[in-house]
């Protein structure tokens, strides 16, 4: 019997190094290339440890743990039950003392982004005449700084939050945990960006004055609002709550009207009030954060756990905690640059590293986890819509679960992806990806720009999909 094989064009599926693809195709051959790395990237020492970790009884101990550390992610159940000034409700919280984003840094080595935001801080709180005194201020050992995560905060871009601003208060009605969040400034040129002129103080100043006060007052009449009911809202009108918060902005200021309405404010603070929130999308923003924050909290401590409770970024390093590592134990690395669109007239080279506590989000579920539930996003980060949807995807194969009470449509309503662990990311090499916005690498400027980054504490990368 005479075989066919060879009377046929041959289609060859190439596994691994592309040199033999690349010779293949050279000689008309079709070929189907198959990415391939081998467990942990074939570095031995992680290769170690995770072998230490997949031996008996550490392995049941790790399932035990991450089983405990999901489900308090998925029962968690955020309200939001105020908004105050952060000397009153942040814990720790000095008159003297800046909490931001990230891991922890001090002055000398904050990027410029951070450097402006807290200069900017320090002129609004009174502690400086101008910048130029600020900057010495800084570097005067005479200010605090600390993470914002290690004070139950979150705090988008540069995180910076001093005394006087008004954060919002979740309480997790399931674990009783609280975690805070300032109040967003709605444009490109403002704090949280790195912008700290004249203008930037001034609307600061309005939010202390007017705006937090009013939606302080607002809360004490309404008492609380389900953040997760609004989330999961959100999510099936087309946000993914990092980036993209259009039906979140909506919703939230729809729950919030009411009570604003009956606050002793005059009628022109009210529509003032309003026509800021609707000058930008992102007034929402800060509170998925915050509700993020607050259910990662609760699972936070548990030993033996290998779930991310925390990924975020200071503009120099990215930094992670881990359930099992309780307190303030920080893994860092370098920040990437963020990869996406820019603005008209900036280039690759203005943007700054990544930035931001924001990333709670994508360790959430939410986010860049996300995207298939916001497929307009594209339209900021870039990529296609295939991307976005295939982004969602592969993020389950880095997570222990799904979170039935917060869905993506056109997953066919699959629960978010929930439960970072640790043990897979560094099996698959398989990064987290975060979609974010792009500070200018100098004081002063702002918003560039927005992108996609991966949670990589190694050299910085610049491939923006690759996932």
């Amino acid at each position: 019997m005479k075989s066919g094989l060879f009377k046929t064009d041959l289609e060859v599926v190439n596994i691994g190094l592309e040199m033999f693809r690349n010779d293949l195709v050279k000689q008309g051959t079709k070929v189907n290339q198959v990415k391939f790395l081998p467990p942990a990237d074939g570095d031995e020492e992680v290769l170690k440890a995770l072998d230490y970790l997949d031996s008996d009884p550490i392995r049941r101990k790790i399932e035990a743990a991450n089983k405990e550390a999901v489900e308090r992610i998925i029962n968690s159940r955020p309200v939001l039950v105020g908004y105050d000034k952060a000397i009153n409700v942040i814990p720790g919280m000095k008159k003297n003392m800046i909490i931001h984003a990230g891991p922890p840094i001090a002055w000398e080595n904050m990027c410029g982004a951070m450097k402006g935001a807290v200069t900017g801080a320090i002129v609004f709180e009174g502690l400086a005449g101008d910048i130029e005194e600020a900057e010495k201020v800084a570097a005067s050992g005479e200010i605090e700084f600390s993470p914002c995560h290690e004070h139950s905060t979150v705090g988008s871009m540069a995180g910076v939050t001093s005394a006087s601003m008004y954060v919002h208060i979740v309480e997790n009605k399931t674990y009783g945990n609280v975690s805070y969040t300032n109040l967003s400034e709605q444009l490109s040129k403002i704090l949280r960006m790195g912008a700290n002129d004249q203008s930037v103080i001034d609307r600061l100043i309005w939010m202390r004055d007017v705006f937090g006060p009013m939606l302080k007052e607002a809360m004490e009449i309404a008492g609380e609002i389900d953040l997760r009911l609004l989330l999961s809202q959100a999510l099936h009108m087309g946000d993914e709550c990092h980036n993209r918060n259009v039906a979140g902005t909506t919703i939230l200021i729809q729950a919030l009207s009411p009570y604003l309405l009956q606050t002793n404010f005059s009628e022109k603070d009210k529509v003032d009030v309003l026509n800021f929130v609707a000058s930008s999308d992102y007034f929402s923003g800060p509170t998925w954060m915050a509700l993020a924050k607050n259910a990662l909290d609760s699972a936070h401590g548990i030993e033996y756990s290998t779930i991310l409770t925390t990924m975020a970024r200071n503009g120099v390093e990215f930094g992670i905690r881990v359930s099992g590592m309780d307190g303030n134990t920080w893994f860092t690395g370098p920040a990437q640059r963020v990869v996406g669109p820019l603005f008209a007239g900036f280039k690759p080279e203005d943007s700054g590293l990544d930035i931001g506590d924001s990333a709670i989000t994508e360790t959430y579920g939410i986010g860049g986890f996300a995207m298939s539930a916001a497929l307009a996003i594209v339209a900021l980060v870039g990529g296609t819509v295939d991307d976005a949807i295939n982004t969602s995807k592969k993020m389950y194969e880095i997570t222990t679960t799904e979170n039935p009470n917060v869905t993506l449509p056109i997953l066919n309503f699959k629960g978010i992806p929930t439960g970072i662990d640790l043990r897979k990311v560094l099996e698959s090499s398989m990064l987290p990806v975060i979609n974010t916005a792009i500070a200018h690498k100098d004081a002063g400027v702002g918003m560039i720009g927005a992108g996609i980054a991966l949670a990589h504490g190694g050299p910085p990368r610049s491939t923006q999909w690759n996932i």
